[in-house]
């Protein structure tokens, strides 16, 4: 007789009030396997998850653990039981320590006290597997985006889990940073441990899974062994169509267009120093390097989010720092990399965040409740934005949804300069052509957009121009037949000549 798998779902569904989201799903992870599950942003794979998790029960169909159907209480139960699900989104307590987040709930204790020397000896032994060198007792709301899914990653290996549920884990990683967990995966499995991963990036799953199951509108597709689908194949299963063409045709540079933006000598205190560009009309910038090079925190201090020195002019105009407000009404906006900490208000609906950034437009004295409905009639329509119900909580919303929103917030307040940070992270390649799509015609339309992006193959898919940073400063500007991945990473590297070939290779 076979060993039963692991943890598997039998016939679930699962609805929240009238809207179903998942129909009938069958799914299995077995011990020494890494299974993948992949579809679009809202196909409902967060729902599968979380129910396997602990997180949710199902409206119908049963959970099995080892083969015998088993309902968890919560995700502490779950998690005795040996499954651990790692979050897309941070689950961390910002104002605790590295340490204390790694063990919260389970902490080593000595008699009564707490034993800080085990767990910080722990903790560094766990985070140095990770090859990550933040210190354990720094504060997590002090340390990087990658450093923080360092510690949710260390976190789950501390707890020895037989089942590990892995939700994007990649996603803010660079690629040194993504090959390391890669590595951690591959031991975890040979150990025993069954694994389900979820991820965007197609060419990992062809990396690191042994099966996949695709999921589209929260029916199960196709289950296949993961040698059976390539990377077109797995995209046309997620999205019911070839998909092709991924980047719309590149701009011509915009050589002879009138000059936008131009920035000076901009430093930002310990992060940036003497940044200078220029951007043109109707031009896509691409700003590239690796995570920690400076990129955003540039950006957020030309919008106001982030003291600075320098001059910054917006077409001519001199721009006054440390103002949000100002850069708004010169026509300079900017789009968060962060779209749940800092882009959304996750427990209002979908009509409070979009007429958020522009609300002088809907109020006079009172808010003009009907105006608000019709623009977010207008968002819904433009920007394909897909919510089961329109007074939805947007923390309910999938990842590319609430992508999707965030821009038609920020298109609301009708900038000519459009700054976004990371526009794809976290969405599905169906998505991702569609958001390809909008920059493009920004562009097309006479507004000029700077497109920061740590994916090399988007920032050079989008841009006629790209300018690369490197340790917070410009390392060098790219344009036309130059833009190209060997350009960008000797730029970002700092390597030239026989270095970077001894490198690359």
């Amino acid at each position: 007789m076979s060993t039963p798998p692991a943890l598997a779902l039998d016939g679930v569904s699962r609805s929240f009030g009238p809207v179903q989201v998942l129909f009938d799903v069958d799914f299995d992870l077995r011990a020494g396997e890494v299974h993948a599950l992949i579809g679009e942003n809202g196909a409902g794979k967060s729902t599968m998850m979380k129910i396997l998790g602990g997180y949710l029960d199902p409206t119908a169909g049963r959970v099995l653990l080892d083969g015998a159907p088993v309902r968890f209480a919560d995700q502490r139960a779950a998690e005795a039981a040996g499954v651990v699900m790692i979050h897309q989104e941070f689950n961390l307590a910002e104002q605790l320590s590295v340490e204390q987040n790694v063990f919260l709930g389970r902490e080593r204790k000595r008699g009564l006290l707490l034993d800080h020397k085990r767990m910080r000896a722990e903790t560094r032994a766990l985070l140095d597997r990770l090859d990550c060198k933040v210190s354990v007792t720094a504060r997590v709301s002090d340390i990087s985006v990658p450093d923080k899914q360092m510690v949710e990653i260390a976190r789950a290996l501390g707890q020895n889990a037989r089942v590990l549920i892995m939700d994007e884990p990649s996603a803010v990683l660079t690629n040194r940073e993504a090959h390391v967990l890669f590595e951690q995966i591959e031991r975890l499995r040979d150990a025993g441990t069954a694994i389900l991963y979820t991820s965007h990036k197609l060419d990992e799953i062809g990396r690191i899974a042994d099966r996949v199951t695709v999921l589209r509108d929260g029916h199960v597709v196709r289950h296949a062994a993961a040698g059976e689908m390539d990377e077109d194949a797995m995209a046309a299963a997620m999205v019911g169509r070839e998909v092709t063409d991924l980047f719309p045709p590149k701009r011509p540079a915009a050589t002879d267009a009138p000059t936008v933006l131009e920035v000076r000598g901009v430093s930002v205190p310990g992060l940036v120093e003497q940044a200078s560009f220029e951007l043109r009309r109707g031009e896509i910038l691409g700003f590239a390097g690796l995570v920690g090079a400076g990129r955003t925190e540039l950006m957020e201090a030309l919008v106001g989010l982030r003291a600075r020195t320098g001059e910054v002019r917006v077409k001519g105009a001199a721009l006054a720092p440390d103002s949000v407000r100002k850069a708004r009404r010169a026509g300079l906006v900017y789009l968060t990399e962060d779209r749940k900490a800092h882009g959304l208000l996750l427990t209002k609906s979908l009509r409070e965040n979009l007429t958020l950034l522009a609300l002088d437009r809907f109020s006079n004295v009172i808010i003009d409740r009907r105006a608000e409905d019709a623009a977010l009639d207008d968002a819904i329509r433009e920007f394909d934005i897909r919510a089961p119900g329109r007074d939805i909580a947007v923390g309910n919303l999938s990842g590319g949804n609430q992508q999707k929103l965030l821009v038609a917030k920020t298109m609301l307040a009708e900038p000519d300069i459009v700054i976004i940070d990371e526009p794809t992270r976290g969405i599905d390649i169906g998505t991702k052509q569609q958001m390809y799509g909008f920059i493009n015609r920004l562009a097309e339309a006479g507004r000029s957009v700077i497109v920061i992006s740590s994916e090399m193959a988007e920032v050079i898919g989008l841009a006629s121009r790209v300018v690369v940073m490197r340790a917070g400063r410009i390392a060098g500007e790219l344009e036309g037949d130059e833009v190209g991945e060997d350009a960008i990473v000797r730029l970002a590297m700092g390597l030239t000549g026989a270095r970077f070939e001894e490198v690359a290779s």
